[in-house]
This record gives C-alpha cells, sequence and structure tokens, in this order.
C-alpha cells in the first residue's frame, strides 16, 4: 500500500502558526506519528507553498501510482482550480483532510474545489483526521 499526504501551503509553519488554532505540533510531529503506527503502508510525504510544485506532484501518480492520496492543501483548499485539474487529470482516490474545522471559520473556507472529488472529507479533528483517513483506507473504503 503507497499513500501519497500533501500538505500545502503554510503547512510549513505549523508548531508557531496561530497555535490555539493549530496547536504546537509540526508537520514532522504528524510523519513521526504516523510511521510509529506500523501500518503496512509506504507513506510519500510532501509539503509545497507552490501551486506548481503541488500540481507537479500530483502528476507522478502517472508514473509511480499511489493506492490514495491524503490532502490537506491549505488555502489552496478554496482557490485551487489547477490542483483540482490535476488530480482529475490522474485520477487519484484520496481523502480531503482539514486540521481546523474550516466550516466554523470564515465563510470563503466553506467553498472547498476537492470535497465534491474526494472519497470523503475530514475536519476539525487535528492530526487525527489523517489517521483517520488512513485506518479507513486500512478497513476499505466500504469496510466498517
Amino acid at each position: 500500500m503507497k499513500i501519497l499526504i500533501i500538505n500545502g501551503v503554510n503547512l510549513n509553519m505549523l508548531g508557531s502558526r496561530e497555535v490555539k488554532l493549530y496547536g504546537k505540533q509540526t508537520l514532522d510531529d504528524l510523519k513521526d506519528r504516523l510511521l510509529s503506527r506500523e501500518y503496512n503502508v509506504d507513506f510519500d510525504f510532501y509539503q509545497s507553498n507552490s501551486e506548481k510544485d503541488i500540481v507537479e506532484k500530483i502528476h507522478t501518480h502517472k508514473l509511480e501510482p499511489y493506492d490514495y492520496g491524503i490532502f490537506n492543501f491549505g488555502a489552496h483548499t478554496h482557490t485551487s482550480i489547477a490542483i483540482r485539474d490535476a488530480i482529475l487529470s490522474v485520477q487519484i482516490k484520496f481523502f480531503e483532510v482539514h486540521i481546523s474545522n474550516v466550516y466554523a471559520r470564515e465563510d470563503f473556507r466553506h467553498k472547498s474545489y476537492f470535497n465534491d472529488i474526494a472519497i470523503g472529507s475530514i475536519v476539525g479533528f487535528g492530526f487525527d483526521g489523517y489517521e483517520f483517513a488512513v485506518e479507513k483506507i486500512m478497513r476499505g473504503i466500504n469496510g466498517s
């Protein structure tokens, strides 16, 4: 099982950015947490603040396919048709994850360009959301 985890714009600042909203954990903490669970998974962790680089990373699915993606595009969630089109062009199955509850925040955060093409969206559970997605993948998408 191979899972691509993409974290987008400004998520490299986790741990020091809006700590009351996002907490003190960093992306390295997320990586350590998922790897410590001993899932039988080959994770590919990727973070970029560049829409272009994220699009190109998604395109790699055609050359070395992933079984699933777990994507948190940050602010690009609400703005990027380019990333949406990249996902559609390679037909990667994915979960959309957000650390904060975007629906309890500003109105502009309520629109996602990805939730209608995602297997599911997980919002507001911090890093647990990534684990929920992995566990659902491991049980089988339609499993209990």
